[in-house]
């Protein structure tokens, strides 16, 4: 793919975007943006009443950053995960407000997180021999 880093369009001025948007400006399918939402703790859109997710403009930076981590520098999944978690501090959450009131469930997220990653690391290991 090319260099996204210096071809991402600009961000339309309002506050929400659904799924679709959010797909067209970072030309990224919806199933991927998904995705990522499970793998990356620090993506988490809102959900409207109906259920709908509304990305906020942090959360469709993150979605660029995430793209340019995968698909232009060749990072893994997991390795984006921790390059994102140590540039946005220990708590591996951007937005430290989408988790007032679930310390303890962000917590157990990361924690789960790190310990599939170890695991999927030593079934990688096993596999060799």
């Amino acid at each position: 793919m090319e260099g996204n880093s210096h071809s991402e369009p600009a961000i339309p001025a309002k506050n929400l975007f659904r799924i679709g948007e959010v797909s067209r400006l970072t030309s990224t399918k919806p199933f991927v943006l998904r995705y990522w939402e499970t793998e990356f703790p620090m993506l988490q859109p809102v959900k409207s009443p109906k259920g709908h997710r509304l990305y906020r403009r942090q959360d469709i930076e993150t979605v660029f950053l995430i793209k340019r981590l995968l698909y232009d520098e060749g990072f893994t999944i997991a390795g984006a995960r921790r390059h994102l978690r140590e540039q946005n501090g220990s708590d591996g959450a951007a937005t430290p407000e989408a988790h007032v009131g679930q310390p303890s469930l962000t917590l157990n997220r990361k924690t789960l997180l790190d310990l599939r990653d170890s695991l999927r690391s030593f079934l990688t290991l096993l596999e060799g021999e």
